[in-house]
């Protein structure tokens, strides 16, 4: 007999989606997706491990048997600035008050939903349902000088449906149709309406809605019984502008997803022992509101113009690497550990106030455990550790006043899946 889940678990867990807010590890992708590949830092592109691997091989779901997975995670990221030496008050310059200011948004639970199915053949078609950011931030101080608190909020939704196909016993490829949902909000930076191009469209306007779409591909192949390699390709996800706030991001409210790139090899150390390398980059740079730097283009250009000043991203490349130990009577242990340089340079710590996305290593631990018949429960604990971007504030006197970026996470995850039987 066939079993599927309740047409309203689906619609419970999109509606948790769309009121939940983003969240951030490698910048602001996650480390990982899908509750096994988060247990193993991310890394995984060369495995099949539950049906939201989708988002990270399309490929991934030709070799599953199909099932359903729904997991929740607790996101728990505390992030700080610090605020060295007094503002000059020289005409022309833009010092902040000095100290150290913690963020008051700290706990955020994040649901997914992954399906699988087989069509015939050697044909398999997926559905996958996450979220991915984390410019999220609520500093309880006028930081700017515009009202308090002062902070963002980006919040991204991902429906991903997938197409997998068997070349050969051994190879597959995959192609992920990504539509996605992004909403922005932003307080507190009104003191920026005169390098705006739009000042009524700079601050303070609450949610604005952002819809468009993109590609990923990938490809699976088990070279040898002990060996198999996976690389994906994700297209920019092209979005509709955030119109409340075309007088802050470059290009009229532009604010598309960057395109991404994941290769890797899994290697079979033993029959029970997987050991899975990745290199992943995120090309932060190809988007201007993200990647255009603060100065000179602040002086250039307007904010919200073509070339107006961005947070100054630099494309983040990570290097992941995870084991699993299958240990028998249903038990499934794994870890991992991913490193990737953090993408704010010290350049741009005055605008990254608002979004100081400076972590750099993660530690990762989980398990599953099968209950018998078709189900699992899985559990990845995830800890970015605490890492600081200190710079210039380059709207001062030079060497008058630095500003300190601060962050650390948690983040724990629990997973049910389910064997669908024919």
């Amino acid at each position: 007999m066939r079993h599927t889940p309740p047409a309203a678990v689906i619609a419970t867990l999109l509606v948790v989606l769309l009121a939940a807010p983003a969240f951030a590890t490698n910048g602001y992708f996650s480390d990982g997706y899908g509750t096994p590949y988060k247990g193993m830092a991310g890394a995984g592109v060369a495995l099949s491990l539950n049906s939201l691997a989708p988002a990270t091989n399309p490929a991934a779901i030709a070799f599953l048997d199909p099932r359903w997975d729904a997991s929740l995670s607790l996101f728990n990221p505390n992030r700080s600035y610090t605020v060295n030496g007094g503002p000059s008050g020289y005409p022309g310059t833009f010092g902040l008050a000095p100290g150290t200011i913690d963020s008051g948004s700290r706990y955020f639970p994040m649901p997914a939903l992954g399906a699988d199915w087989k069509l015939g053949g050697n044909q398999s078609l997926g559905l996958a349902l996450f979220g991915n950011g984390g410019m999220n931030t609520d500093w309880p101080t006028s930081t700017f000088y515009a009202g308090s608190p002062t902070g963002v909020n980006l919040a991204q939704m991902f429906v991903a449906p997938t197409y997998a196909v068997k070349l050969a016993d051994e190879h597959a490829l995959g192609v992920t149709a990504i539509g996605a949902m992004q909403w922005f909000k932003v307080t507190g930076v009104g003191s920026f309406a005169p390098f705006s191009s739009a000042p009524a469209s700079l601050s303070d306007n609450g949610s604005s809605y952002s819809f468009g779409g993109g590609v990923r591909i990938g490809y699976l192949g088990h070279l040898s019984r002990y060996l198999a390699v996976g690389a994906s390709y994700q297209t920019k996800i092209w979005m509709s502008k955030f119109d409340k706030y075309a007088g802050l991001f470059a290009e009229q409210g532009g604010f598309d997803i960057p395109a991404s790139w994941v290769a890797g090899i899994a290697v079979k150390a033993t029959p029970n022992l997987d050991i899975a390398l990745d290199v992943q980059q995120v090309l932060y740079s190809g988007v201007a509101s993200v990647g255009n730097p603060l100065l000179p283009n602040l002086m250039q250009a307007q904010l919200g113009a073509n070339g107006g000043a961005g947070f100054g991203w630099k494309d983040m490349t990570t290097y992941k690497g995870g084991v699993q130990l299958r240990a028998g009577q249903g038990w499934t242990w794994r870890a991992g550990y991913s490193y990737g340089k953090q993408p704010i340079p010290a350049s741009e710590v005055l605008f990254n106030i608002l979004a100081p996305g400076v972590e750099e290593q993660h530690a990762t631990f989980g398990l599953s455990k099968g209950l018998g018949g078709s189900q699992e429960i899985g559990l990845a604990v995830m800890r970015a550790f605490s890492h600081a971007v200190t710079g210039p504030n380059p709207l001062e006197v030079p060497g008058l006043q630095s500003i300190q970026l601060k962050m650390d996470q948690w983040d724990v995850e629990l997973c049910w899946s389910f064997r669908i039987r024919k």
